[in-house]
């Protein structure tokens, strides 16, 4: 790779490692798999950088390769089995309890959406991506980004319930 590449790829990452993290953990459910995810991506991008860095598409290229890392990892067999019953909250310690329960429910009724249902809502609602960026970063259609939103969001909303929310939690309403 050219040294202005390099730069390039080094200046890329060290603005959109946090973002890209975040998402990866709303997919995974855990920090420690969330990064090896986003790491996985990054040799990914870094192997296409040169052809990529050429579009304005290497954010949606990005997060499209830690969705698909992130559906490929969670394909491992050995990620089915769960050894501890606890979710890491993240660094952020300024939310008070109340507010920590209700993200670790809102972390685990994800959990149990399929990977397609998990990836929409996330890029949809966490990363704020229209249908058409969702579904370009998918590589599908407009269409099928709003039925897997529109069905991810009915068993959050069913998983929560279920989880007891304190009061109800407001997962995106707009499908359009």
């Amino acid at each position: 790779m050219k040294p202005q590449d390099e730069r390039e790829f080094v200046e890329f990452v060290s603005g959109s490692s946090r973002s890209l993290c975040r998402t990866a953990y709303l997919l995974t459910g855990d920090w420690h798999r969330a990064e090896d995810v986003v790491q996985a991506a990054m040799v990914k991008l870094y192997v296409a950088w040169p052809r990529v860095a050429r579009t304005a598409a290497f954010g949606a290229y990005a997060k499209r390769a830690v969705v698909n890392c992130a559906i490929d990892e969670s394909r491992r067999p050995w990620r089915r089995e769960r050894p501890v019953d606890t979710v890491y909250a993240g660094e952020d310690r300024r939310d008070g309890p109340r507010e920590v329960d209700d993200r670790l429910l809102v972390v685990a009724a994800l959990a149990t959406l399929p990977p397609r249902q998990r990836a929409t809502v996330v890029l949809r609602y966490y990363d704020d991506l229209t249908v058409e960026e969702t579904a370009a970063v998918l590589g599908c259609t407009p269409g099928t980004v709003k039925s897997q939103t529109a069905r991810g969001l009915d068993a959050l909303r069913v998983s929560l319930v279920a989880a007891g929310a304190h009061e109800p939690i407001t997962v995106g309403e707009d499908v359009s």
